[in-house]
């Protein structure tokens, strides 16, 4: 299996975290840090081989959203976004190649960011069913898009979108639109101002007649495949391994470090604080063991392993979430003060609950197959 961790990795994380808190109180969009990632390759380690890529599996990547995470969590969602948008390349080749082909020679000289824009005020996430309120319609040179995405991660610097959308036909069609972002037509509203991941620029994006450079498989709605990437949505939750694993050291040294007058030593001494900070770690190396085992069974090809991946990513989630939370509660105030970084984890960790699939979605797909229902 190839590794994309090169040897730059820990460098990068310390220079992506000690922009990190800057980032998150300006709501800033971190280009640099998005250079950084770049310029060590990573940005296309899930390139197929076919194209001259590395072929970086799910499990390999999902390590790579977890150091990456360590250091700033909005790049490593921004990241996230971009290798899925390879990995399904790779998987499932639905870009015209000649364009496909152009993305990745500019790739090698510069970020080239891409994400697949699906989500719409009325409709919600596409995962949900129903059509979108985004329009293609024809033109004598293809078709010109015009719609509102909402939750745009990366917006403000992608080259690429993805866009997903209908068409006007008397018997509407969906699929993707392939556009490039400095396309005429598009403005992104800012509208990102989230409690956590607050770099990641997840504004709205408004088309307005936009040219379209491609479109991808289209198909009626009713017979839409699932993505080729949708496994690798396993990986996604890795990125928040990176933040618990913050908000423990972050306690670890406030433990070491608070003696208070009456104790006469470290709280680190105590055994409350003791188990307190084994039970964290237990829940970090649980959330690990989880998503890293189910990754590599998903790179291996176990057939039964992509029906996990919605649980997984829940229980995983869920741990890491309690995790900082205890994290929270042993700290006391001095965690919860704007100066500390802690806050900003749990800030952060929070947002692990709104990827695709959603919790509802896949406990109650779950309970009707236990029940056996349809």
């Amino acid at each position: 299996m190839t590794t994309v961790a090169a040897p730059s990795l820990p460098g990068i994380v310390r220079e992506l975290a000690a922009r990190a808190g800057q980032h998150d109180q300006d709501g800033s969009f971190p280009f640099e840090g998005i250079e950084l990632v770049h310029s060590a390759g990573l940005l296309t380690s899930t390139v197929h081989p076919r194209y001259g890529g590395q072929g970086a599996g799910i499990l390999d990547t999902a390590r790579l959203l977890a150091e990456l995470g360590r250091g700033d969590p909005s790049v490593a969602l921004i990241t996230a976004m971009t290798l899925f948008s390879h990995a399904a390349q790779g998987e499932q080749p639905s870009w015209p190649e000649e364009v496909y082909r152009a993305v990745l020679a500019d790739s090698a000289r510069r970020p080239v960011l891409i994400n697949a824009l699906r989500v719409e005020p009325a409709l919600g996430s596409p995962s949900r069913g129903g059509l979108p309120e985004t329009v293609a319609r024809r033109t004598a040179g293809g078709w010109s898009l015009s719609g509102r995405k909402i939750y745009s991660t990366g917006s403000a610097g992608l080259e690429w979108m993805v866009v997903w959308a209908r068409t006007d036909e008397p018997e509407p069609r969906v699929g993707g639109f392939l556009v490039r972002a400095g396309s005429p037509g598009i403005e992104i509203e800012p509208t990102w101002d989230h409690l956590g991941l607050r770099a990641s620029a997840s504004h709205d994006v408004i088309f307005t007649d936009v040219p379209v450079e491609g479109s991808l498989e289209l198909s009626t709605p009713d017979s839409v495949r699932p993505p080729a990437a949708l496994t690798w949505q396993l990986a996604l939750p890795a990125l928040y391994l990176g933040v618990a694993r913050n908000a423990l050291d972050w306690l670890v040294g406030f433990l070491r470090d608070r003696v208070p007058s009456g104790l006469g030593k470290p709280l680190a001494t105590l055994p409350r604080f003791e188990t307190g900070a084994g039970e964290i770690a237990a829940a970090i190396q649980g959330a690990e063991e989880l998503l890293f085992g189910l990754a590599r069974r998903l790179d291996e090809g176990d057939p039964g392993a992509p029906a996990r991946v919605g649980v997984a990513k829940v229980l995983a989630t869920r741990a890491l979430i309690s995790a900082v939370e205890q994290a929270l509660a042993l700290a006391g105030n001095p965690g919860l003060t704007r100066h500390s970084p802690l806050q900003r984890h749990y800030r952060d960790i929070l947002c692990s609950r709104v990827h695709t699939p959603q919790d509802d979605a896949v406990l109650t797909a779950l309970g009707r197959t236990v029940l056996g229902g349809t």
